[in-house]
């Protein structure tokens, strides 16, 4: 079962979802969307607490009122943190964690400790936690089946924007072709010639209707 709430300290509500116990918590490690980005209270136990990032944002874009409702949310769900002052809660995206054969269930370490940020969380304000809580509901999750509309759909996405690029590149080439044509067809007729073979008479520049009629 997964636990979802809504937060809307954003300009539009954004998932925070979350495993309810360290089974579950494995298959979201290994179903994380590149959307999410992973919370975790630093060096304590605690719920893996997921944000699913909305397209105008980066992991580290975060506005500060939505990281500290995702941070409250991980002190919260933290039998030993929820208890203390001053914490540390650390977050990476979700393809920066990393998981081997030889960690315990739940347990996960990181591709790159430079992907790791930190927010500092002095006291729990139950405001936040509250509100947070009204918006939770549990479901069952069919992580592959998601995992597998989601790639269809992002697949769908790439095609269209390829297939626009493509288009805009006709276009483009067929604009250059154009002006390519057009520069070529005023260079024929911008020459200056002769009215007559006196070297010291007055040179004039024939008109294109003139020239063109040289060629009848």
């Amino acid at each position: 079962m997964v636990l979802f709430f809504t937060s809307t300290a954003y300009e539009s509500p954004v998932t925070l979802y979350m495993g309810r116990d360290k089974v579950e918590n494995e298959d979201l490690i290994k179903y994380a969307w590149p959307q999410d980005v992973w919370f975790h209270v630093d060096k304590l136990s605690s719920a893996h607490v997921y944000l699913r990032l909305p397209e105008t944002m980066t992991w580290d874009t975060i506005p500060e009122p939505l990281l500290t409702d995702c941070a409250q949310l991980v002190k919260a769900n933290s039998i030993e943190g929820n208890k203390r002052d001053n914490l540390t809660i650390i977050y990476t995206p979700g393809d920066n964690l990393k998981k081997t054969g030889d960690m315990a269930v739940g347990q996960v370490s990181f591709h790159s400790d430079k992907r790791v940020k930190r927010v500092y969380i002095p006291k729990r304000e139950n405001a936040i936690v509250n509100r947070l809580n009204k918006t939770k509901n549990e479901r069952v999750v069919d992580h592959e089946a998601e995992r597998i509309e989601r790639i269809k759909a992002e697949n769908a996405v790439k095609r269209a924007a390829a297939a626009q690029k493509r288009k805009a590149d006709a276009e483009l080439a067929k604009a250059r072709e154009a002006e390519k044509a057009a520069r070529s067809y005023d260079s024929l007729f911008s020459g200056e010639v002769d009215d007559d073979d006196d070297d010291d008479a007055p040179k004039t520049r024939k008109s294109v209707r003139e020239m063109e009629e040289d060629f009848m």
